[in-house]
């Protein structure tokens, strides 16, 4: 009976090691006798509050536990009367939790071992007292025995941190022989906190070098790798990836290339390490190695120290590429392609400088930044070994260019409404014949055309800065879009109205008919290009470009329905005005219809002048649109767009003596009419009166 007790009573001793040290993990329920049961308890998904209660002042702070299961706090910060989560330290990884289970294990297999012995022969195993102490008596081959525990926890702010904490620990202490088995399971491990749905949490650990330091940790293990193979993808994770080279003097150039996803939504974003030939020559004959890792989520969370304006941060817009390199190797060539793909987004090519924590861009050059990727050329060092592309703040170039479209603009409008009040006054003075009167209607609707479609460029420039409703840039779109191709319509009937005055067909046209036929050329051909414009790209969502409301080239091409008809009337006008030109030297033209040749060769003058300097402004706008073009370019064209309507007022009014005869005449009408009005009011007849009363 009393052996029975002994027996039964270390039978419970064994479970009670393997089991009930772990006293949070689960209860035991003893039934019948021997039959032993045991219910795991269930750990639902914490659920943090995210606020704390009441109103508050700014500034103030006030923090609440974590849920349950869960150790540390949570801090809020008053902000605008509200409280505004801040900072977080809810962890439910601990020593124990890593290493737990198998700790369980090995009081189980030692307290059976020990059941047919004496009870006073059996001791408990040493505790676990640090990471690498229980990696080294768990997995010491492969780090195994970490990944369960840490892929099933939340990745709370807390739970981050530690993971961070861990692999630093690692990097440090057990990082002396590294194997693929264990880059592999510290990648598993440091994957699972830049998941997608962990990158928000970063921004409320309280230890701010948390990321520099997962960064640092990461290439430190990697650069004790040791490979066995010419080459190897080490690391195949979806929010890390490892590959390496052996590379020697005889080595041709050799280059990684990586494709990762950002998030779940976009495509993948490719990525590229090159060692350039000369470098390779460095080396000697003997075989190295050289080894690249790359984030596609780092760069999101990477926190810079000392940042004097935290408003003129610069997102990374690339993946975040580490090098581990040969020490003789000082130069390599890098490869992004952009996440925001904007033309407005220009890229900076940065290292990451480990001991300053903060993006330097003096180690790097920028080679080539065109719409979708970024070339760079970077020195390497063992304090810069990780590299990416930022999205640089406005450049000077761009402020000059807006500089130059304001005033430009500014000075385009009022010209514009001078020249629209000029016509009005000298109207009844120069229209005389009917080409006369179309040419002035010409000028008139050219100059209404493009006054609205500046106007509607203003309209969308505000769109841009205030980041406006979709449908709207449409709509501004649309009608820029259809008053800059009514500008170029009208100088088009403009040429047609030549050959109508030097083929003299259509002598006897009414006005009525001649005003039909001018306004459908200036206003129903752009409408109809404009709207079969928006009909076929809409359906897609490719009418817009993604950074500016004007017409889309990258997808759809939609700019081609203003260029090329734009630049085919171009042409057709530089044909009618050489045709002009000919035929104005031969004596075929009567004296009796001298008026209408003169009126002819001022309207050829004018398209012979305005065509070009039209031309030349869109050849230059689509000139931009390549990529690489020198920002010479950009300057041409905002100069030349911006003043297109002062050329219209110097060159299709101001110039024409006609013009300025009539304005003169009407300026002496209006003071001779002032002078009879005081000269009437000082007539002896009028003093009589006055001397009467």
């Amino acid at each position: 009976m009393k052996m029975k007790a002994q027996v039964a009573f270390l039978y419970c001793l064994v479970l009670f090691l393997a089991t009930g040290c772990s006293h949070n993990n689960s209860k035991i329920h003893i039934k019948n006798g021997d039959k032993l049961q045991s219910t795991e308890r269930k750990h639902k998904p914490a659920r943090i509050q995210e606020k704390c209660h009441g109103s508050c002042i700014t500034p103030s702070n006030c923090s609440q536990p974590c849920t349950k299961h869960f150790r540390g706090e949570i801090g809020f910060t008053c902000h605008q009367k509200k409280w505004q989560k801040s900072t977080e330290t809810c962890t439910s990884l601990s020593l124990e939790t890593l290493f737990q289970d198998l700790d369980a294990v090995s009081r189980l297999s030692m307290a059976a071992s020990v059941i047919p012995l004496d009870i006073r022969e059996f001791q408990a195993p040493a505790p676990i007292e640090s990471v690498d102490q229980g990696i080294r008596k768990n997995c010491p081959l492969d780090y195994a025995c970490i990944i369960d525990v840490v892929k099933s926890s939340e990745t709370t702010s807390g739970n981050i941190a530690f993971i961070v904490e861990l692999l630093k620990n690692i990097s440090t202490n057990l990082s002396d022989n590294v194997t693929q088995e264990k880059m592999k399971s510290y990648s598993e491990v440091a994957n699972h906190i830049l998941g997608t749905d962990a990158i928000s949490n970063w921004a409320f650990i309280p230890d701010l070098k948390a990321s520099s330091d997962l960064l640092w940790s990461v290439n430190t293990f990697a650069g004790q790798l040791r490979l066995h193979n010419e080459s190897e993808s080490l690391v195949d994770e979806p929010f890390i990836q490892t590959k390496g080279f052996r590379i020697s003097h005889n080595t041709s150039e050799k280059n990684w290339n990586f494709s990762m996803s950002v998030n779940n939504v976009t495509e993948d974003i490719f990525g590229m390490v090159e060692i350039p030939q000369q470098e390779l020559r460095k080396l000697s004959p003997t075989a190295s190695q050289a080894i690249s890792v790359a984030f596609p989520t780092l760069g999101a969370v990477l926190k810079e120290a000392h940042l004097q304006n935290v408003s003129l941060s610069r997102p990374v817009n690339g993946l975040v590429l580490s090098v581990v390199l040969p020490e003789r190797l000082k130069e390599i060539l890098l490869t992004f392609e952009k996440i925001n793909k904007s033309r407005s987004a220009r890229a900076q090519c940065v290292g990451w400088h480990t001991n300053r924590r903060q993006w330097d861009e003096k180690v790097c050059e920028t080679t080539l930044d065109i719409t979708n990727k970024v070339k760079c050329r970077c020195n390497y060092t063992n304090a810069m070994m990780s590299f990416s592309i930022l999205m640089s703040p406005k450049s000077v170039t761009d402020k000059v260019l807006d500089y130059i479209t304001c005033i430009g603009l500014s000075i385009s409008i009022l010209s514009l409404v001078l020249c629209l009040i000029i016509e009005v006054i000298v109207w009844s003075r120069v229209v005389v014949t009917e080409i006369s009167y179309m040419r002035h209607v010409c000028i008139v609707n050219i100059a209404v055309s493009l006054l609205t479609a500046n106007v509607w460029f203003i309209v969308g420039s505000t769109f841009n800065r205030k980041n406006q409703d979709y449908n709207l840039c449409v709509a501004v779109t649309f009608f820029c879009h259809f008053f800059y191709l009514s500008l170029f319509f009208w100088m088009l009937f403009k040429a047609l109205l030549i050959i109508y005055g030097m083929l003299v067909i259509f002598r006897r046209m009414m006005k009525s008919r001649m005003m039909a036929i001018g306004f459908t050329i200036g206003y129903v051909c752009p409408l109809v290009i404009a709207v079969t414009t928006v009909a076929i790209t809409e359906p897609e969502k490719g009418y817009v470009r993604q950074d500016a409301c004007w017409l889309n080239w990258d997808n759809t091409k939609a700019l081609f329905a203003f260029a090329i008809p734009a630049l085919v009337i171009v042409a057709v006008n530089l044909i009618v005005v050489l045709m002009v030109a000919f035929n104005t030297q031969r004596p075929s033209i009567g004296s009796s219809k001298s008026q209408d040749v003169a009126i002819i060769i001022r309207i050829s003058k004018n398209v012979a002048i305005l065509t070009p300097l039209l031309g030349l402004t869109w050849g230059f706008g689509i000139a931009t649109l390549i990529e690489g073009t020198s920002v010479i370019f950009h300057i041409i064209f905002a100069l030349l767009n911006a003043f297109q309507g002062f050329f219209i007022l110097l060159f299709g009014t101001i110039m024409d003596h006609k013009i300025r005869d009539a304005l003169k005449m009407r300026m002496l009408s209006l003071k001779g009419k002032s002078r009879v009005a005081e000269n009437a009011s000082l007539s002896p007849t009028n003093g009589s009166k006055l001397m009467n009363r």
